[in-house]
């Protein structure tokens, strides 16, 4: 299984293909972990960066980027896309390789 999500604690125009872990407190992730029994799946967290203060994250998540952010996060997500064929291939070292360089 392969989830693909948000990630606050990374800034926009970062992406990371992360191999297992706790949902750190993304709602989603716990649905996730909680309905498969287990944190081993592959992830690619999206950076989206963090609005500083944390009563404004629901707010923040569910708005439009800023054009400049948009920017940045569509351009990883193209890195992103250019990894994919590694992983598909479950060469995961490689793919992260390639994209956290």
């Amino acid at each position: 299984i392969l989830v693909i999500h948000d990630e606050l604690d990374l800034s926009p125009g970062t992406n990371r293909i992360k191999q297992a872990g706790g949902h750190g407190g993304h709602n989603g992730l716990r649905d996730i972990v909680n309905h498969l029994g287990s944190r081993e799946f592959l992830r690619i967290r999206i950076g989206i960066g963090h609005p500083g203060d944390s009563n404004q994250v629901i707010n923040y998540v569910l708005h439009k980027p800023s054009v400049t952010d948009l920017n940045a996060i569509e351009a990883a997500n193209r890195d992103t896309l250019a990894v994919m064929p590694l992983v598909i291939e479950g060469r995961i070292d490689k793919a992260m390789q390639a994209l956290h360089t």
